[in-house]
């Protein structure tokens, strides 16, 4: 079985590709679709950022709740809290 992020990138890299069963791709008509691991691997590397990212942002809801507080405190925390996230994962790093 493969995980999350190389199934996402079979899927941007090849758009025929309707389904994947194991490590196998299928296209409408059911038939295999050949892809090319190594640039499925690049893709990933390229992306995995933003994975990283969101498995480290802290929950939205705190930024809402000081919206609705009007608590431009803890606002300022929670962009703060992004951007270190940000910085800790840069794109293309």
């Amino acid at each position: 079985m493969i995980n999350k992020e190389i199934m996402k990138a079979i899927y941007a890299l090849n758009p025929s590709v309707v389904t994947i069963r194991g490590d196998v791709a299928y296209d409408a008509n059911d038939n295999v679709v050949e892809y090319d691991k190594a640039a499925v691997e690049a893709y990933v590397q390229a992306n995995q950022y933003k994975a990283q990212r969101a498995a480290e942002y802290p929950d939205f809801r705190e930024y809402l709740d000081g919206i609705v507080k009007g608590d431009q405190a803890q606002i300022d925390a929670y962009i703060a809290a992004c951007q270190a996230v940000k910085n800790k994962y840069p794109k293309g790093a």
